[in-house]
């Protein structure tokens, strides 16, 4: 008998769209098949319903241990079930202390088993104060290691120069791990917002202290001393597409380099920016209309590999200061991701379902060892999401998830509901609730 069969869905597959039953068995994809005869159980009738693995979302910053007023395990993991995700990878900064060595993973690891509704994978940092901390991160099953090319904003996780990037790329390459970078480059960014708050403290003097091309050289930077060690690179949150074609070409020549960018790049433009307040601030900043239809011109001809939600949200009081320079700068957005691919991707852009389910779930499963995750197929994890997609939502702040209702995304109206979230053929989110399921798991690379 059966654990679980999933009746007359369409299933999103990376072959495209199929109506079929799909079979759980021991939290794994056991069939799949136009009609399964076998009894279960339990029976979910899918019919009208879009079967989307479940998200794998490789950058959020949940802030705990030590910040969890900022967000916390619980609100954060609660949020991106309730968002059709199974997967998150947390960020190493933002908590206290930071992930930076074996005691300071291990604490998180605890509270992550403790508190967290999804499986996760953690993000060990790569700072000039940790080389020599580096191999205990990688033994304790980090899935990569993440570092700032600019000021991170925190004293505790300053940023690498280029000789700490270059060595801890040398010695990730070592282990087969990736490193991950913030690319913006602090001598031209700290040159050019000094230039921009002797003219002003508005949002326009802020985008303008970050324009694309700081991006751009920190991006060439990192790809040139990815190319030396044969590191694995991924480059987080690329918010223009001349970013995304420069690191294209590289990868064409034979870098091995993944390109991430968030939903609120391919959603919002900088001009957003006057409404949107101190909810749209981010790092780098969001773009000209020009440079956002060039991203998304990126993302259809299949160079942008994977949409992270880049989540960071803080407590109220840090979005409330005139000076726009002053503000945390942080998306609360990691509920929002589907929603914003369907609505903006699939809707209005008619970019394929099964594109999205890659970008959310089956390239960031690939791309960071995570075997048995990120597609519907058999012998896979039964990690999935039934999405109505014949109704539409309004976002309010009641729907929330998180600690601090607030995000950019409020009062949007998106295509898409998303009815129920499964991890390994368990509920965890139904009907507006969240639900613990029995075990949640680290993920490490090739499991």
């Amino acid at each position: 008998m059966l654990d679980l069969v999933v009746r007359g869905g369409k299933l999103v597959t990376p072959a495209g769209v199929q109506q079929a039953d799909l079979g759980v068995l021991d939290g794994q994809i056991s069939q799949i098949a136009e009609e399964i005869t076998e009894s279960a159980r339990q029976e979910v009738l899918a019919t009208g319903r879009y079967v989307f693995p479940g998200l794998v979302d490789v950058h959020v910053h949940f802030n705990e241990p030590g910040q969890a007023h900022w967000e916390g395990i619980e609100t954060g993991s609660a949020a991106f079930a309730a968002g059709g995700g199974t997967v998150f990878f947390d960020m190493p900064l933002n908590s206290l202390p930071c992930t930076l060595d074996a005691p300071s993973f291990d604490q998180k690891l605890s509270a992550l088993r403790a508190l967290s509704c999804t499986d996760f994978a953690l993000w060990g940092g790569l700072t000039p104060k940790n080389l020599e901390h580096l191999s205990e991160l990688a033994e304790r099953g980090v899935i990569g290691f993440k570092a700032f090319m600019c000021n991170s904003g925190l004293p505790e996780f300053p940023a690498c120069d280029d000789a700490t990037l270059y060595e801890g790329m040398r010695l990730a390459a070592e282990w087969g791990l990736p490193v991950a970078v913030h690319a913006e480059s602090e001598i031209l960014t700290a040159h050019l917002t000094r230039k921009m708050r002797a003219k002003g403290v508005s949002w326009r003097e802020y985008v303008a202290s970050r324009p694309v091309f700081t991006e751009l050289e920190a991006i060439q930077r990192a790809l040139l001393l990815a190319q030396e060690t044969g590191c694995k690179l991924h480059i987080v949150h690329i918010s223009s597409g001349a970013g995304v074609a420069l690191a294209a070409e590289a990868r064409a020549r034979g870098v091995d380099v993944s390109l991430e960018t968030c939903p609120h790049y391919l959603a919002f433009t900088e001009d957003d920016l006057e409404w949107l307040g101190a909810t749209g601030k981010c790092a780098p900043p969001l773009r000209s209309a020009s440079e956002q239809d060039r991203l998304w011109a990126e993302v259809w001809a299949g160079s942008v590999d994977i949409i992270g939600s880049d989540h960071s949200p803080a407590p109220p009081e840090m979005k409330q200061n005139p000076d726009f320079f002053a503000l945390w700068g942080g998306i609360a957005g990691v509920q929002s991701t589907l929603a914003v691919m369907l609505s903006q991707g699939w809707q209005r852009r008619g970019l394929a379902l099964e594109h999205i389910a890659a970008l959310l779930a089956l390239n960031p499963a690939k791309r960071f060892g995570l075997k048995r995750k990120g597609q519907l197929a058999v012998g896979f994890e039964a990690d999935f999401a039934l999405v109505n997609l014949s109704q539409s939502h309004t976002l309010a702040p009641q729907d929330l998830h998180y600690r601090h209702r607030l995000s950019p995304y409020l009062g949007q109206t998106f295509l898409g509901v998303v009815e129920s979230t499964w991890l390994r053929g368990e509920p965890i989110f139904k009907e507006g609730k969240i639900v613990r399921p029995s075990e949640v798991r680290l993920q490490t690379r090739n499991l």
